[in-house]
């Protein structure tokens, strides 16, 4: 089984954003977001304090002209920072699903760290905004972090009226999936896969 400190520091710089980010998959929820996108960083504690991840995210964006740089480029940042944590992924769940209700919604998220991007998102949110905070930016966020993450994502928001509801129950249920998916299992000899590799 893999023994090897799953925490990692990163940085992305470019002509729109600068993020720095430190993430411990093997942490206990503990949190430090401070991006100039209010509703981005209640999603970003959100997620974890659910997945149990010590995450510690400085962003800074071009924000004057959309939110849209900033929400995807920490996605990717991330992602990459989940990428580098799980390294070969031997020892791995790989796998993790959780279903979440959250007042009137019910929505579930399932994950399997396969290195095979695909994104499958069910959740038909009401157009508009959450304060400032663009709805259509909520996939954006998901597509990005699936993609530099490499892993399968399915998202099934089931029911719900309330747009903060809906939003923030796809956060925490991707938390619980993802922590299942990243936890380290004696049982799993090299990877979890027939073919021996990922």
């Amino acid at each position: 089984m893999n023994t090897k400190s799953r925490q990692v520091k990163i940085s992305r710089e470019t002509q729109e954003t600068q993020i720095q980010l430190e993430l411990n998959l093997d942490g206990s929820g503990q949190y430090e977001i401070n991006t100039p996108v209010a509703f981005l960083n209640h999603m970003m504690e959100s997620f974890a304090k659910h997945g149990f991840f010590d995450l510690n995210i400085k962003a800074e964006g071009d924000t004057d002209v959309d939110f849209h740089h900033t929400v995807e480029d920490v996605a990717i940042t991330l992602g990459q920072a989940f990428l580098k944590c799980i390294g070969d992924k031997k020892g791995m769940t790989r796998y993790g699903s959780f279903t979440l209700p959250m007042d009137e919604v019910l929505t579930t998220a399932a994950v399997d760290f396969c290195d095979r991007p695909v994104l499958v998102y069910n959740a038909e949110i009401p157009a508009g905004r959450i304060g400032d905070f663009d709805i259509e930016l909520v996939y954006e966020w998901f597509q990005a972090l699936t993609q530099s993450a490499r892993m399968n994502l399915h998202i099934n928001v089931w029911y719900g009226r309330n747009r903060h509801h809906m939003v923030e129950s796809m956060f925490k249920a991707l938390a619980k999936a993802m922590d299942q998916a990243t936890r380290l299992d004696p049982r799993v000899v090299g990877v979890a896969s027939t073919k021996g590799a990922l």
